[in-house]
């Protein structure tokens, strides 16, 4: 339909108010434009204030202009949302799925480095040399509760070495080979470990039964351990460095004391192995056997007066002694005394001589009596004893 034919074909619209309308929106968008433009505001002194009242004013009148636009874009979203949401749907499981799996390795990688930073801060006062390792599986063999690890003597381990786990002591090596060792678990029947209480310092001995709970037998003491004590290891006999953390002394239903292992908190995976043998590796052997006095400075040169002094003294030790020695030698050189001479008397059928007394030897001065007694000859004399009556011959 024509122009023409419509409602408005009668409508005239003059010329020359069109082109003023033309003419004056034109000048209404220039004055916006103009005042819009933001290098004016280098310019205070311009037409700055101008275009600030203008933004004040036209910013409510955009605000409500815009509204009805942001109206239309909500309501067309919302309509395509609708319209598209079995594709979003398809879309979005498949992500799903596909996270899922890296949900999985990123719990698994958080676990490792959690267990991995609780190995790193395992350390022992003083420091032991230590290497990590992978219980593989358990091990077959002469023990019922062992396992199996990837590590050797190619890396320093030998038998008798103990073990940790992040949590503590796990066990102890009992066999090695080039790249594999076995490890003997606390809870093994075959496992003796001595401890100590820590709370008491009470010894006593660690012995698994087969439980999950090793026992703990001759605990010495009475009421020296209680519900809930630490139990560390004591250092006895020099198998296990002092003070490594084993776990919670607990009562049984039996009775008898009982060890909740802290290794029993998570599975024994990654363990440490102790490269401990002895204490002769914690400290330096010869300088625990110097002399006290070893690490004393020397003492200083005497001076001319204490020289004297000690000389003088010296020579008269010197002189003490020779004339001791001199004396001693004359004494034992002197001719053995004379013996006294003896008398006798006849004797009768009803006496019969009576037991020698010896007599002293002659005196002489103490300083020329020799070390060794010199040998002196008695004298016998006689004496009269009267025979019991009915005495035989």
């Amino acid at each position: 339909m024509a122009f023409r034919d419509g409602p408005f074909e009668n409508l005239k619209v003059p010329l020359a108010w069109t082109a003023a309308v033309v003419v004056i929106v034109g000048i209404v968008g220039a004055v916006m434009l103009l005042l819009g433009d933001s290098r004016g505001q280098s310019t205070p002194e311009g037409y700055g204030p101008a275009r600030a009242g203008f933004e004040a004013g036209a910013a409510p009148v955009g605000g409500a202009l815009s509204a009805p636009v942001r109206w239309t874009g909500n309501a067309v979203d919302y309509v395509k949302g609708y319209f598209f949401a079995v594709s979003e749907n398809r879309r979005l499981r498949q992500q799903v799925v596909e996270l899922s799996a890296w949900r999985d390795d990123a719990l698994a990688l958080k676990n490792l480095n959690g267990r991995y930073e609780q190995m790193l801060g395992v350390k022992t006062e003083p420091p032991v040399p230590m290497v990590t390792g992978l219980a593989i599986t358990d091990a077959r063999g002469p023990f019922a509760r062992s396992r199996l690890l990837n590590i050797g003597a190619a890396k320093g381990v030998r038998v008798g070495n103990p073990v940790l786990s992040e949590h503590g002591l796990v066990g102890r090596i009992m066999g090695a080979s080039s790249g594999h060792s076995r490890m003997l678990l606390l809870t093994d029947v075959a496992s003796r470990t001595p401890v100590l209480v820590e709370r008491t310092d009470a010894r006593a001995m660690l012995t698994g039964d087969g439980s999950g709970s090793p026992r703990m037998d001759y605990v010495r003491g009475a009421g020296s351990i209680q519900e809930g004590d630490r139990i560390l290891t004591s250092g006895d006999g020099g198998g296990f460095p002092r003070g490594l953390p084993i776990g919670i002394a607990a009562k049984g239903v039996d009775g008898s004391w009982r060890v909740k292992l802290f290794s029993d908190r998570s599975a024994i995976d990654y363990v440490r192995v102790l490269l401990f043998q002895d204490f002769s590796q914690l400290a330096d052997q010869n300088a625990l056997n110097a002399p006290p006095l070893a690490s004393l400075a020397a003492a200083p040169p005497p001076t001319p007066a204490q020289a004297a002094v000690i000389q003088d003294v010296a020579t008269r030790r010197a002189a003490a002694a020779a004339a001791t020695a001199e004396r001693v030698r004359a004494a034992n050189a002197a001719p053995p005394p004379v013996p006294v001479a003896a008398t006798t008397a006849p004797a009768s059928p009803t006496t019969r001589p009576a037991a020698a007394r010896p007599t002293t030897a002659q005196s002489r001065p103490a300083a020329s009596r020799p070390i060794a007694p010199a040998p002196v000859q008695p004298a016998a004399t006689p004496e009269a004893e009267p025979t019991p009556a009915g005495a035989a011959e």
